[in-house]
């Protein structure tokens, strides 16, 4: 398959995550009605809407402080909700300049703006980009477009911006929703799976022969 132009998901891809580190601290901080964390008012009336842009980070942090029924501090809430950030490994921003030398490369990634500035400083300090719109072609993030994966329309707006062909691009995501959801608006689609990595993906910036690519 002739790739042309491929696009990356962020955490799980190109930052590790683990998101019970973040239930671990708000647990430390008093949270112990563990199940609501499941529930719909969380994850679409405050996590989805905070990812999608609606709420502000202000808002945020009142809706999560009233949803936990604690008492804490915007700061303890910040220092909570990034615990579940791992560093951006160097050897993966290594990989991301060479694959840009082969490809247009885009990033996709729901996410928020207190996620947002942690690790934007760390691209800025450790590895001397501004904005991820220095290390890619264009980087677009889920608060700012008021859009989330595996909304259909994510994809199409990505596509539509750069006039790309949806079938000599590639997404590559860790999460199987957003591969499905890809794969039915004609992408061509890469599934990461643990303990995979991008690295085991790319040779000196080009996509690995025989990927199975979706």
């Amino acid at each position: 398959m002739d790739i042309k132009n491929i696009i990356f998901d962020f955490g799980g891809v190109i930052l590790d995550i683990d998101p019970q580190l973040t239930v671990d601290e708000f647990v430390r901080l008093g949270f112990s009605d563990l199940e609501k964390l499941n529930s719909t008012e969380f994850t679409e009336e405050i996590l989805g809407k905070f990812e999608r842009g609606i709420l502000t980070p202000e808002v945020f942090r009142d809706k999560l402080r009233s949803f936990l029924s604690i008492n804490i501090t915007d700061q303890q809430i910040d220092d909570a909700w990034n615990a579940l950030l791992y560093d951006i490994p160097g050897i993966r921003i290594d990989i991301i300049e060479q694959v840009k030398s082969n490809y247009q490369i885009f990033l996709l990634s729901n996410s928020n703006e207190i996620h947002y500035d942690l690790f934007v400083r760390d691209l800025q300090l450790r590895f001397g980009y501004d904005e991820f719109d220095q290390l890619f072609n264009k980087a677009y993030f889920s608060f700012d477009l008021h859009l989330l994966k595996p909304n259909p329309e994510i994809f199409e707006f990505v596509i539509n911006q750069h006039d790309l062909d949806f079938k000599t691009t590639l997404f590559i995501d860790d999460n199987i929703r957003n591969i499905e959801a890809a794969q039915k608006v004609g992408l061509s689609t890469y599934h990461l799976t643990k303990p995979e990595r991008i690295r085991d993906i790319f040779v000196d910036g080009k996509l690995v022969a025989g990927l199975d690519l979706k």
